[in-house]
Order: C-alpha cells, then sequence, then structure tokens
C-alpha cells in the first residue's frame, strides 16, 4: 500500500521537484523553481507568519502558518514541528491559524518552527494534502535554519490520524510523530501490520467519546506487536472536544522528544 501511494504522487510531486524544462507548453503552468523562489521572497519575521503561497497550478494557493523562533540561525538550527489541525474535511479558511490552544504552549519548550497547512477541506491523507506537506517540508528545510534530524509531525483528532499516516507512510521525513485523540487504523493490505520505523508518542482522553480509547489502544497493541516504537498515554477524565486541556500532555511529549528521541 505505501508503494502504491507514493507511486500514485510521483507524477503529481515530478511538477514540484523536477526543474528541467518541458516541450509542452500548457498555459498558466507554474514550477517547482517558482514556488521556490515565492517561498524564499517572502518576509517571515520572528513570530507568527500566516501565508498564501501559490503552488505549482496556476491559481490554487496553500495557506499555513509559519511560527518563526526568535534566535533561530545557520549556527543555531531550530527543530520543525509540523502541526495538523484537526476537522480536516470542513472548509475552515482559518483552521491552520489555531496554534495557541495547544502547540504553541505544548511545543514552547523547543524553541522550535512550527508550520501548520490548512486542509481546505481534505482529509491529510488525501493526494492534494500529501502534495502540499511534502513540499512545504522540502521548502522548510531547504530555506530555513530547520535542524533536519529534528522534524516532528503532531496533530489532533484528523491531525491526528494524519500524523500517524505520516509516520506510516513517510517515516523518512521525520525523527518522531505525536498523534492525540486519533483513531488511526494501521492493517495494511492483505491484513499486514506493518513496523513503523520512528518513534510514536501517543495521547488519548480516557473519556474521549468520538474515538474511543478502546479502539485506538487496540490499534496501538497491533502496531507495537508488529515491531512499532510507541509510547501511549492516556489523559485521565479528558475528552475529545476540548483540545485546549490537552497542553500538558504535550508538554511532556516534548520533553520525551528531547530525553529520549534526540538524545540518542
Amino acid at each position: 500500500m505505501k508503494v502504491v501511494i507514493k507511486l500514485l504522487l510521483f507524477v503529481t510531486l515530478m511538477g514540484f521537484i523536477n526543474c528541467g524544462g518541458s516541450d509542452i507548453n500548457i498555459p498558466n503552468e507554474r514550477t517547482g523553481d517558482d514556488v521556490r523562489n515565492d517561498f524564499q521572497n517572502l518576509n517571515l519575521l520572528p513570530g507568527i507568519n500566516d501565508v498564501t503561497l501559490e503552488s505549482t497550478i496556476s491559481g490554487i494557493y496553500w495557506n499555513f502558518r509559519i511560527i518563526v523562533p526568535e534566535d533561530a540561525s545557520d549556527v543555531n538550527k531550530r527543530p520543525l514541528i509540523l502541526r495538523l489541525h484537526g476537522g480536516a474535511s470542513n472548509v475552515a479558511p482559518e483552521a491552520h491559524k489555531s496554534t495557541s490552544c495547544l502547540a504553541e504552549p505544548g511545543f514552547e519548550m523547543l524553541n522550535a518552527f512550527i508550520i501548520s497547512p490548512n486542509s481546505d477541506g481534505y482529509f491529510w491523507h488525501e493526494q492534494q494534502n500529501q502534495v502540499q506537506i511534502l513540499a512545504l517540508l522540502d521548502l522548510a528545510k531547504s530555506y530555513l535554519p530547520v535542524d533536519v534530524d529534528k522534524v516532528v509531525v503532531m496533530g489532533y483528532s484528523d491531525g491526528g490520524n494524519g500524523s500517524w499516516f505520516y509516520a506510516d507512510f513517510y517515516s523518512e521525513l521525520f525523527s518522531a510523530a505525536i498523534p492525540i485523540a486519533s483513531s488511526y487504523n494501521p492493517i495494511g493490505a492483505g491484513g499486514v501490520v506493518p513496523s513503523i520505523d520512528i518513534p510514536l508518542y501517543i495521547i488519548h482522553g480516557e473519556n474521549d467519546e468520538l474515538f474511543p480509547i478502546a479502539q485506538t489502544e487496540e490499534w496501538v497493541q497491533l502496531s507495537i506487536d508488529a515491531g512499532s516504537d510507541i509510547e501511549f498515554v492516556s489523559a485521565e477524565g479528558l475528552t475529545h472536544f476540548a483540545p485546549c486541556d490537552y497542553v500538558s500532555y504535550v508538554q511532556d511529549a516534548a520533553v520525551w522528544l528531547q530525553s529520549s528521541v534526540w538524545n540518542n
């Protein structure tokens, strides 16, 4: 299944990563170089930057937030947190801006870049968002002072499912994943549960009324049995629709990154 998904993306991604010319004249065609130039010309300041960037398809835009650490530089490269918001299938033009509730206070101690894309109404595993996320990661790693060995994907609810998906299918891009309030079935083609190549820190509310904790625990155990390195944390008394209540658990996850993942 992983190979199939990556092959489906190949043709689309070629428009972003291939800088070569073409004999085919497509009206309004944009190239990967166009996107790279636009990204490099962004006036990204320390703190919150809300960005609209035209993709390789003319008239199609990526909306995302980049939080830039105050002291990030080429001699002080910082971690990168890719934050995926919840409610991905809902068309919410401001959804990527909801970082103050969980991601900002949760990862404050890391002094990290935070990139928060907008799903544009598609689930995070759908092709449109795979292309967007792979492109944003490439741009950030290429043009921002990011420590490429300290890149993490995290998210809440749909974003948690998305972070588990990217850990599963694109583990080479990340050092760890932190799904929160998620419900991700790891059983692949032929009933096989693959081992995930990066560690996961999975946080789940004890009283989650949308994604019952027993189901998520069952899928976590299947993945552990397959060889995945997963730490599962039950958030005592917490429900699904109060994401801001999980800040202390995300702060614990940040400690885990420093002490157990990046310290190796």
